[in-house]
């Protein structure tokens, strides 16, 4: 009995975290393309923009694990969406990006959908399979193991780039095909450090030598009311997705609150997207997304990596008194 409802509970909250993820990526996706059009971009920047919007990054995590709360369904169904609101968000980038450099086209539009299936498809079960058999093969052996590792992202971005897609979604899907297998593997842990130590800061300082800091502050000024406008839109699209799914699932308010502030972050795939949108040109040489929104997105990093690490630590302690349950629900 007690088996089958941890089996019961798992089932749950993995279809929480389906609705979470799909629902806080629709909400932004409309309220980012609103706003994107009302400024006067095109309809592909516009939905980009709005693709920027619909990923996450956990930052609150740390705050979450130190007061232990990391077991709480809450949380668990706001992890597992980052997965979903991520895929879902690149794909739709790809999407953008391909029709931005070729044309629109129906049947053009039809056979990039196919392709991007299959794609995922082929990573996620068959790379992911074959990678876990080669890695279980050489478990012992850790270079070999890292190098593997390293080899399985290289697949997939060949794979990527061989049907068009931006290589950051074929990284972040080979992320996820040898998650499993390689989670607990040392070389793993050292991957871990050689991303944070090194192709981090890299990224960092790439991105850095974009900007130019006065003409960036002045930029701001003068386009207050659209970096006003895309927070805004954020704020609103992750708080409405994580109060639909919260009361649907009879979360009490603290709950919701925590569930916002984990989805709300913009920094890996919203940061790594806008790069590559900024840097893609279309036939006439016109970049997908304009020097004015690399500085709005860049805003928009900042303040989110801020407030959601920060408002986590205020609010996300207070459902230890909202029940004992798991679940936190109103009723608990």
């Amino acid at each position: 009995m007690q088996a089958l409802k941890s089996t019961s509970h798992f089932s749950g909250a993995r279809n929480r975290s389906i609705a979470l993820g799909v629902v806080t990526t629709i909400l932004p996706l409309l309220f980012g393309t609103v706003v994107g059009l009302a400024f006067g971009y095109a309809a592909i920047p516009a939905i980009v923009i709005r693709s920027l919007l619909a990923s996450h990054t956990p930052l609150g995590l740390p705050v979450i694990s130190r007061l232990g709360l990391g077991n709480s369904e809450p949380v668990t169904v706001a992890i597992g969406a980052t997965v979903m609101s991520d895929t879902l968000s690149l794909v739709v980038f790809a999407v953008c990006v391909s029709i931005f450099t070729t044309g629109f086209s129906p049947s053009g539009l039809a056979v990039l959908l196919a392709e991007i299936a299959g794609y995922i498809l082929l990573v996620l079960f068959g790379l992911s399979r074959l990678g876990a058999y080669v890695l279980s093969r050489v478990k012992d052996e850790e270079d070999a193991y890292f190098i593997v590792m390293l080899g399985i992202m290289a697949i997939a971005g060949v794979l990527a780039d061989a049907i068009q897609l931006p290589g950051i979604v074929g990284a972040f899907l080979a992320g996820l095909a040898v998650n499993a297998s390689a989670r607990e593997a040392p070389a793993s842990e050292k991957l871990q450090f050689l991303g944070k130590s090194v192709f981090i800061p890299i990224f960092f300082v790439v991105t850095g030598f974009l900007i130019d800091p006065v003409k960036f502050v002045y930029e701001i000024f003068d386009n207050f009311l659209i970096v006003t406008s895309i927070i805004g839109a954020l704020l609103a699209g992750k708080w409405a997705a994580a109060w639909l799914v919260g009361r649907a699932n009879g979360y009490i308010l603290n709950a919701q609150l925590t569930i916002w502030l984990l989805t709300l972050p913009q920094v890996a795939a919203t940061l790594a997207a806008t790069l590559v949108a900024h840097e893609t040109l279309n036939a006439a040489g016109e970049r997908l997304l304009d020097d004015r929104m690399l500085n709005v997105v860049l805003v928009l990093v900042f303040t989110t990596s801020l407030l959601g690490p920060v408002l986590t630590e205020r609010f996300a302690p207070r459902m230890k008194g909202g029940t004992a349950g798991p679940a936190l629900r109103l009723n608990g």
